[in-house]
């Protein structure tokens, strides 16, 4: 028993030493051929062999190794791969899905929260896709410069950002640290003629709502963008209207490009009875609904819209619409029924994705097509190159039907 047993281990030994003699064949056999990095842990990604074509694989290697053993300078393989991740959104030809790097995702965080270093203006894409100022802040270094509204934004710092179509990446070239320069060049079309600004940045505190009490009792508040904090201000400004007796509200979204979701809901749930806000269905019919209480705002209610009225205020807009809240005047809206969702990735960077078409209370998504307004009023000509802050008073006469509007609700109500 006992010689059987050692004859069975000298057997299984003899095994062992054959199996690790192959093992460090094969190894030395294939660091000759591949090289020692051949045998370290490997990163991969991996593909769905159904949902891909395996030339557009071997494509992306070949092209990596060009580019790496062929162009003049050395090659960062981390830049080429963030590259291929940016691409991946741009690939989409959706101008509101677009990675964003640590620095781009950082400044997208600051703006949000309504203070941040640049030079104080207020943005959007037009439907050309160019960067065009809807507002300068007062007492900013846009304002002293000169930049105007309508100005389209075409170069920062002697790049040409007409082909960038995300908001995000040409606005985090515009902003930097305080006390340096950044050189604009605008396409005005009132003077059909480029101008170039050499502006030096400071920190910008926007605020993004303003209130006062017009004739009549008439109340109005100025919603200028959807930041992360507008709807906390949007009910002191209205509380503090109510305490001064006001008997109807003009609000008023003209130029808002938008902006947070979550607080536009809160805004509307003020003013609106028990019912849908607005809907959200994504790719696989899976549909949200936000819902308001059965608190409501009990007065007239005049919202002005006008072609740069996006996003967040056409949420805004026709909710109220929809539920004969109030009534719309001016001109049709922008028209982007969209909704986004900002993932912030392990490294500090992000990802902004088109998840879900939005739907008003009555089931239309107004993506490409905008809001009509209940009564249309188009501004004079020599009106429509400047911003509605600037217009006389008393000459802009979109806000004029309002007051006229809501007057007559009221007195109806009398």
């Amino acid at each position: 028993m006992f010689s059987l047993n050692k004859k069975r281990r000298q057997i299984l030994g003899i095994i062992i030493l054959m199996v690790v003699t192959s093992v460090v064949t094969f190894a030395a056999t294939t660091s000759v051929i591949f090289g020692w990095d051949f045998l370290r842990p490997q990163t991969a990604i991996y593909f769905n062999p159904k949902e891909i074509n395996p030339e557009n694989i071997a494509k992306f290697n070949r092209v990596r190794s060009i580019l790496k053993n062929s162009f003049y300078e050395s090659v960062d393989e981390d830049v080429l791969l963030e590259g291929a991740i940016s691409g991946m959104a741009d690939s989409l030809k959706d101008p509101y899905t677009v990675y964003l790097t640590r620095e781009q995702m950082s400044d997208f965080m600051e703006k949000s929260k309504g203070s941040f270093y640049g030079i104080g203006v207020l943005v959007t894409m037009d439907k050309d896709g160019l960067l065009t100022v809807v507002e300068t802040y007062e007492d900013t270094p846009a304002k002293k410069a000169g930049i105007m509204h309508g100005d389209k934004i075409t170069k920062v710092d002697g790049e040409d950002v007409t082909v960038i179509k995300d908001i995000n990446v040409i606005v985090s070239k515009i902003k930097g640290e305080k006390g340096t320069k950044v050189k604009l060049t605008v396409y005005r079309s009132s003077e059909n003629r480029f101008i170039d600004f050499e502006i030096i940045r400071d920190k910008i505190k926007s605020t993004n709502i303003e209130s006062k009490v017009l004739e009549n009792d008439i109340g109005y508040i100025r919603l200028i963008e959807f930041d992360s904090e507008i709807a906390a201000y949007f009910n002191e400004h209205l509380d503090k209207l109510l305490g001064n007796g006001i008997k109807g509200l003009i609000i008023d979204v003209r130029n808002n490009p938008g902006g947070s979701y979550d607080q536009v809901i809160k805004v509307a749930d003020r003013l609106l009875p028990e019912g849908v806000i607005v809907s959200v269905k994504d790719r696989y019919g899976e549909e949200v609904f936000e819902k308001s209480d059965a608190r409501e705002l009990d007065m007239p209610i005049v919202v002005l819209v006008n072609g740069n009225s996006a996003s967040a205020s056409e949420i805004l807009a026709g909710s109220i619409k929809d539920h004969n809240k109030g009534i719309l005047v001016g001109t049709r809206t922008f028209g982007k029924g969209l909704v986004q969702s900002l993932i912030e990735l392990e490294d500090g960077s992000g990802i902004k994705v088109t998840i879900a078409r939005y739907y008003t209370p009555s089931g239309v998504c107004i993506h490409g097509l905008g809001i009509d307004p209940d009564v249309e009023v188009e501004l004079p000509e020599e009106y429509r190159n400047i911003h509605i802050t600037q217009i006389p008073e008393g000459q802009d006469v979109q806000m004029e039907k309002a007051i006229s509007i809501v007057r007559e609700e009221i007195e109806k109500r009398q």
